[in-house]
């Protein structure tokens, strides 16, 4: 898988309470992910953008949330994210800058 592919299957980590507990407990990261992403392009991805090994990857369809603005309807739109439980000695530091 070349680069650019790489990085349109990762699309950015999801930072919350609940994610940082993951972290603590359970050594699991969250990423929003395209979504046309299997578990094999995702583990591949991480494995090599972040050079950690993968245990499993569990994926979840979000759907988007219907919403109003001004006597307007709309709907904000489907997503989908990946839990990456990553070996044992393993982290990834999703608060690094770029």
């Amino acid at each position: 898988m070349n680069e650019a592919k790489l990085y349109n299957v990762i699309r950015a980590p999801r930072v919350s309470e609940k994610t940082a507990r993951l972290q603590e407990v359970s050594n699991q990261y969250v990423f929003e992910v395209a979504t046309d992403a299997t578990k094999a392009d995702i583990k591949g991805a991480i494995e090599t953008i972040f050079a950690v090994k993968v245990e499993a990857v569990n994926v979840v369809n979000v759907k988007g949330k219907q919403k109003a603005f001004k006597n307007r309807n709309g709907r904000r739109g489907d997503w989908r994210k990946a839990y990456v439980k990553l070996a044992d000695g393993q982290s990834i530091d999703v608060m690094a800058k770029a």
